[in-house]
């Protein structure tokens, strides 16, 4: 299968052994730059979750492994000091965006690790977390695609347009994405979907990101304003709504995107079916219900001065969280690598993660 973004341009590969870096595309200049850069040093990595250079709950996870190996390159060859140094780069990647547990979740694998790693040399702990750090890339690959295909299985010969929100392609994987793959895997199943993008406000990720992949894919899509969606589904041009989460409580309720809770309600009104598709890592168990997620709060500048261009009155309060939660009884299915949950509870998550 082709990837959904150009073959020769990955968007996170690491080059190199232990001592090599991290490349990924520079996803704010897209669409009209394909751009990549060399993370070089950990403050080049936390710069990017941070920045949105990177982005994606599952690709900040990624990138976020591979920041362990860059971070760790000069705590020497004393096992006491690397062990400090990893809790340190740790400690200063988790600082970088609060919402995507993906973040956390790559971080506590690698720490995890290398604690356990016993009295081996400080040489073969940073050969292990590269070793890990590639096959935490390797499994989202494979769990996009199995993901991919639990939810086209959900779009049968009734589906001829669907809707979705921000991105969760393979910008924000390591390949086919999440929502996006079930659209990618339907496409190259035969299946004919049109595919609906929402800008998504404030910073574009629908317009810029989303349309930019399905049509690398040639696969048919249409830009609406996010405040059109609600037009959309009245004049049924849309039997389905497919979103990508951020992070996932016990009970099934969805951080994604701001806006993506507008349109779980606007769906619900005009009875159609509304599926989060996410990897299992997504979920976190310790958090009873979405009351629980911390919620992202981001610079006022992104809605005053959008890429540049002040669209506001100078002084202004503004308000910009950048994800918010949908409930579960909003969500028809979760689609993970593992299946489908529906209908969605608890128990019924507990049991589909269950080992």
């Amino acid at each position: 299968m082709s990837s959904s973004i150009p073959s020769q341009t990955e968007t996170l590969a690491w080059q190199g052994d232990t001592e090599g870096h991290l490349v990924l595309i520079d996803q704010t200049k897209l669409p009209t730059e394909l751009v990549t850069i060399d993370c070089q040093d950990l403050e080049t990595v936390w710069e990017a979750i941070k920045m949105l250079r990177v982005r994606g709950a599952p690709a900040i996870g990624i990138a976020a492994a591979y920041g362990v190996v860059i971070g760790i390159r000069d705590a020497g060859n004393q096992r006491e000091a690397l062990i400090q140094k990893l809790n340190e780069v740790t400690d200063y990647l988790a600082t970088s965006r609060p919402t995507a547990v993906n973040l956390f979740w790559a971080l506590s694998r690698m720490k995890e690790l290398a604690h356990g790693l016993g009295d081996e040399s400080a040489s073969a702990i940073r050969s292990r977390l590269l070793q890990e750090a590639r096959a935490i890339h390797e499994e989202d690959r494979q769990m996009c695609h199995a993901i991919g295909r639990h939810g086209a299985a959900l779009l049968d010969d009734k589906v001829s347009g669907v809707l979705t929100h921000c991105n969760a392609g393979g910008l924000a994987t390591a390949e086919y994405g999440t929502a996006l793959s079930v659209f990618f895997t339907a496409h190259d199943l035969g299946k004919q979907v049109h595919v609906y993008v929402d800008e998504t406000r404030p910073l574009l990720q629908g317009a810029r990101l989303t349309a930019w992949e399905l049509m690398q894919r040639n696969i048919p899509a249409t830009l609406i304003c996010d405040s059109m969606a609600a037009q959309v589904m009245r004049e049924n041009r849309v039997q389905a709504v497919v979103t990508g989460a951020d992070r996932i409580a016990a009970n099934g309720d969805a951080a994604n995107k701001i806006g993506t809770y507008s349109l779980a309600i606007l769906a619900n009104y005009h009875q159609v079916p509304f599926y989060i598709a996410a990897p299992s890592s997504t979920f976190d168990l310790s958090i009873s219900s979405g009351d629980e997620i911390p919620i992202e709060k981001r610079l006022s500048e992104e809605i005053t001065e959008g890429f540049g261009k002040r669209t506001a009155p100078e002084g202004v309060d503004v308000y910009n969280p950048a994800f918010d939660v949908t409930p579960a009884k909003l969500i028809t299915a979760i689609i993970t690598e593992r299946g489908v949950i529906d209908p969605i509870s608890t128990q019924a998550v507990a049991e589909h993660l269950r080992d």
